[in-house]
């Protein structure tokens, strides 16, 4: 399918929107390696964005671009002043997240719990979309006691009343109680089917398969049946997956870059993070898989993590780690990937 009909980035392709993970030096580094895959913050709460570090939470380098905020929360006054910030601030989307079930999130009354109050839910969405920035929702297939089919149709029915027309859904259901956040994330059975009867049911929404994409192969079979492919912590382990990304999914021409490229630009934000009072560290924990797979990745990660946390530490040490991975291998890693040609959408 692909495409995308409801307004906002194209979200053909995105890296979810995952705690302590996806922050901005993280999508930094990963609009190195794709120019157009949707990038996600991490989930940031109402309260947070309204009284917290705003530049700190909130500030992001313009390359990052399509980005989206998701927020938590679920009050519908606090969520449209969050929208407005966002627009404001000229994130390209603004997603609830009516997916996550950590206890901390619960006890907030948002997250996945929320899935059982779709009428709550559709005011605020509403209430987001009223500030005119795109908003979507990123949910599971259900929760306790509301993991049937139906009840997923009740569901976004009822939200896509409030305005929202595109859902990323996780093909889990969320167990709020007796699962951690890890569990939920391994547990539950993935029921693809679940999400991708959804999209023929409502073909008029924009439907967003997450949970267990492990590759961009797997993205790309997900998206015949549905409009988009949300890929998580895959992504995260092993980033150059997305190096053919823009061809493949997007359609761009010519090839993707090399991950000396890759590795020359993250040298310089490095440094400017570094002028600006930053840690190196900061940076470099969220690039350790960027060799996954090929010979040299464990010299490059060994030496990233021994020694980018020492007192002192320039973006030498990341010029090093590279040296640790013969140039013929480097070179040969940019086109590494498997060949997905015959795929392109």
């Amino acid at each position: 399918m692909g495409g995308n009909a409801v307004g906002g980035p194209d979200r053909r392709l995105s890296v979810a929107p995952m705690m302590d993970w996806t922050d901005r030096h993280e999508r930094f580094f990963l609009r190195q390696i794709t120019a157009r895959t949707l990038l996600y913050t991490e989930m940031i709460t109402t309260g947070a964005i309204l009284h917290g570090d705003r530049e700190r939470l909130l500030g992001y380098h313009p390359c990052e671009h399509p980005l989206a905020l998701q927020v938590g929360g679920s009050d519908p006054g606090a969520l449209a002043q969050c929208a407005g910030i966002a627009k404001d601030l000229g994130f390209d989307e603004i997603n609830l997240n009516v997916g996550c079930p950590s206890d901390r999130v619960q006890s907030g009354r948002f997250g996945a719990c929320l899935m059982a109050e779709p009428a709550r839910v559709a005011e605020c969405v509403a209430a987001m979309a009223a500030t005119g920035i795109p908003v979507t929702v990123k949910c599971r297939i259900g929760i306790d006691g509301r993991d049937a089919f139906g009840n997923l149709l009740e569901f976004v029915a009822a939200v896509r009343g409030g305005g929202v027309r595109s859902f990323a859904v996780h093909a889990r259901v969320a167990i709020l109680t007796g699962l951690s956040a890890k569990q939920n994330r391994e547990i539950p059975p993935l029921r693809y089917g679940d999400v991708y009867r959804l999209k023929a049911e409502m073909p008029e929404l924009e439907v967003v398969i997450n949970g267990g994409v492990g590759n961009l192969d797997q993205a790309c079979d997900h998206l015949a049946l549905v409009d988009g492919a949300m890929i998580g912590r895959a992504a995260y382990k092993n980033p150059w997956m997305l190096a053919h990304a823009d061809r493949v999914v997007f359609g761009v021409p010519g090839p993707g870059p090399s991950p000396d490229q890759v590795i020359n630009r993250v040298v310089e934000y490095a440094e400017k993070h570094l002028a600006a009072g930053g840690r190196l560290g900061d940076i470099t924990r969220h690039i350790l898989g960027l060799f996954q797979g090929v010979p040299g990745a464990r010299a490059w990660r060994r030496h990233l993590s021994e020694n980018a946390h020492l007192p002192g530490a320039g973006s030498d040490v990341l010029r090093a780690a590279a040296a640790l991975v013969p140039a013929e291998i480097r070179a040969a890693h940019a086109g590494a990937q498997e060949d997905l040609d015959d795929k392109v959408l």
